[in-house]
């Protein structure tokens, strides 16, 4: 998987990647540049065998303020419908590449959260947040619907329906307490510890069977459309395809002869 990229950082080690958006000194805003390349780079990872795990860190104190004021929001109000429908399919095209690149992604949060950088928090598969972190879905404030990426469909489904409607309509912050006792972060942890445990939870997935993680976010993102029935039988299938797995055998033989087993991804 590549790391030269150009609009945001990206580390590559040990089967972990990190990546974090790079203007610290303006919060870390979105542009149309990384938006694309963001969506490219999470499209390519379904095809990555050196990543099993990615870190969407914070830079500076902060995660990301969302969509720049000056390179996206400004240029927004001169374009046509065509333009704008190609902009908005693009950046829930980053949405979905996320919620589909098959390796699970951990949200580290610091600071400010808002905006597409709280998108992309509610798009990864689990979320870890210092004390500081405020995060808002706050596209009313600018006089658009909280209808953004995804957030109607995904959000209800982390923090329930009524405490959804309300961060979408008001735009305000969820505080970080907020957002742990609700459901949306999985635990809090401070600033000076956010990526050490962050790269701690990374470390403890990747030791699993990563190609069975592959099918379990398969599966979660699927499910959604289902019928009890329809996800009974999906996990079914699933299940029987890691029934194949080199890793569903080493882990038999290890719990036979009492051993950890050590996963390969195969």
């Amino acid at each position: 998987m590549r790391s030269d990229v150009e609009h945001f950082k990206c580390e590559i080690e040990n089967g972990i990647a990190t990546v974090r958006l790079d203007r610290p000194d303006r919060k870390n805003p979105l542009t149309f540049d990384s938006y694309a390349e963001l969506r490219d780079w999470f499209r390519d990872l379904v095809y990555a065998d050196d990543v099993d795990v990615v870190i969407f860190g914070s830079n500076g104190g902060n995660f990301s303020s969302g969509g720049d004021v000056h390179d996206i929001i400004g240029p927004l109000t001169r374009m046509n419908m065509k333009e704008l429908l190609q902009f908005t399919r693009m950046t829930g095209d980053l949405v979905k590449a996320i919620v589909n690149c098959g390796k699970p992604v951990i949200a580290a949060v610091d600071g400010i959260c808002v905006g597409a950088g709280a998108i992309i928090a509610m798009a990864s598969d689990l979320r870890i947040a210092t004390p500081e972190a405020k995060t808002a879905f706050l596209f009313t404030r600018v006089g658009l619907a909280g209808c953004d990426m995804g957030a109607c469909a995904i959000l209800p489904r982390i923090i329930g329906q009524t405490r959804a409607a309300e961060l979408l309509y008001t735009g305000r912050s969820m505080s970080a307490d907020e957002g742990e006792r609700w459901g949306f972060f999985n635990r809090l942890t401070d600033a000076g510890a956010l990526e050490a445990d962050a790269l701690k939870l990374a470390q403890q997935i990747q030791a699993g069977p990563n190609f069975a993680h592959m099918m379990t976010k398969t599966m979660l993102a699927q499910e959604w459309a289902m019928s009890i029935e329809q996800a009974i039988e999906a996990e079914a299938q699933a299940q029987a395809i890691c029934m194949q797995t080199g890793d569903f055998e080493r882990a038999y033989k290890a719990f036979v002869a009492k051993e950890r087993p050590v996963f390969e991804g195969d």
